[in-house]
Order: C-alpha cells, then structure tokens, then sequence
C-alpha cells in the first residue's frame, strides 16, 4: 500500500466507530472530510486537539465538512474519551494501524531517549470526491484546528 499523496484519490478504508458501526471512507462522499490521527484518547495533548475540533465542529459543517479522529485505541477507550469531553463526531478505532500506514502517519518515534513505534499527530482534508485536498504532519496543537478550517472553506 503506498501512501496518499495530494490531489490522489484516497484508497477506501473502513474501521469501526464510536457510534457502534462500521465507517467507510466512501460514507463521506459528497463531503468535505477531516481526518485528524492523534496518538492516544485522554492524554493532554490529544485531549485539547479534540476539544478544540469540538468547539469548531459547527463551523466546520457549516462548509460541508465532517471531522473524524482516528487513533490506536480501542472502542472502549473512545467512549469514555467522548463522554468525558463530550464530543460530538465520531473516533475510529484503528488498532492494527492500517489506516494510520496508508496515511504515513505510523512512525518510528522517540521519547525520553526510547524509540517506540506510534502515531505522529497529522490531519488531511479530503475533498468531496475523497482526493486528498491538504495534510498537516508533525501537528502543532495550538491554532491548529482555526489553520484546518480556513482550508476547509477554501476547498
């Protein structure tokens, strides 16, 4: 599986969902779609990334634009994320990392001079026909979310 590259098709992927069901990339045709990758439900970093998509949620529809968080964690994980900050999209669980590698965002990484494998903060907009329209790597959470609407609306 190769990665997505800007302006390519996105290959279809389904995982399941926060809601109970399974997803599809293909479900969001006719939409603008955020997929934001995070490293982990409940960790600060993570927790403010979500809470600001939350808090910019009707905005983002008001661009015909749906936001989705996918991370390694599993289901249970999510729900208590979304109960504990109520938020209102849904998260994927993807927990074989598969989604994670077609993105590229499945990396080798290092903390307090450990190298483990995990999820390098990321966002794509896909556009209403899924290409790829724009990706942010290496994510920087403050004013990330404000960055990601303004393309949206120019999409």
């Amino acid at each position: 599986m190769t990665q997505v590259q800007i302006g390519q098709q996105v290959e279809n992927f389904t995982l399941p969902a926060s809601n109970g069901t399974d997803v599809s990339l293909h479900d969001y045709k006719g939409k603008k779609l955020v997929i934001y990758f995070y490293p982990r439900d409940m960790t600060p970093g993570c927790t403010t990334e979500s809470c600001d998509f939350r808090d910019y949620n009707g905005q983002f529809k008001a661009f015909n634009t749906e936001v989705i968080g996918i991370s390694p964690d599993d289901l249970a994980s999510h729900d208590q994320f979304i109960a504990a900050h109520e938020l209102p999209f849904l998260l994927l669980s993807d927990t074989a990392n598969q989604v994670a590698e077609q993105f590229g965002v499945w990396k080798l990484r290092s903390r307090n001079g450990e190298e483990f494998m995990g999820i390098e903060r990321s966002t794509f907009l896909i556009d209403e026909e899924g290409k790829l329209a724009k990706e942010w790597r290496s994510v920087v959470v403050e004013g990330h979310v404000q960055e990601v609407l303004e393309a949206a609306k120019q999409v």
